[in-house]
């Protein structure tokens, strides 16, 4: 799933999140990219190649795009940061969890991940 962020994450303004959750069938159509008006969460994992821009470039185009979930999986930091609310170009809420803790997802999800397996 593709996804062209209003504004740009960075100069192509266009994403491939590692992970995206939206209501069934929001993405049933053949476009090569999608507006993110569904998308109820995106995660990123970091690798060394693309932790810079998933910790600041996707977090910047991700809030702007109003995506209520940004969860950053950044294996090098041996953390899990949960973004939450997002205003204008950043989350106004980061929760950092360390891989192997349960991460309490908010509502629609209500449920804990466990990433003891991360």
């Amino acid at each position: 799933m593709r996804l062209p962020l209003r504004g740009g994450a960075w100069n192509s303004g266009r994403v491939v999140p590692d992970l995206v959750i939206a209501p069934k069938g929001s993405f049933a159509d053949e476009l090569e990219y999608h507006d993110p008006a569904p998308v109820l969460l995106v995660a990123e994992v970091t690798s060394r190649s693309t932790a810079e821009n998933d910790r600041v470039k996707k977090i910047r185009g991700y809030a702007r795009a109003a995506i209520p979930i940004y969860l950053l999986v950044d294996r090098e930091a041996n953390q899990a940061v949960l973004c939450t609310i997002p205003v204008g170009e950043d989350y106004k809420r980061k929760v950092p969890y360390k891989l192997s803790e349960k991460i309490p997802l908010p509502a629609p999800f209500g449920f804990d991940l466990d990433t003891a397996e991360f």
